[in-house]
């Protein structure tokens, strides 16, 4: 999920150096979006792994 989040923000920076602005604000939203769905789902990943108490091992 992270990768496609800086896929679209790749995007979203290209878009914008050749000036297509509604282009660029919306794969830089998609971007953004992602970016925070990954940050939910590993903050979520951590906390199910602390309350199970397995390792990583």
């Amino acid at each position: 999920m992270l990768g496609w989040a800086l896929t679209f923000f790749i995007l979203a920076v290209i878009a914008a150096v050749f000036g297509f602005g509604g282009i660029a604000g919306a794969s830089a939203s998609i971007a953004q979006i992602l970016f925070f769905v990954f940050l939910a789902l590993l903050v979520l990943s951590f906390v199910a792994r602390a309350v199970r108490g397995r390792s990583v091992l």
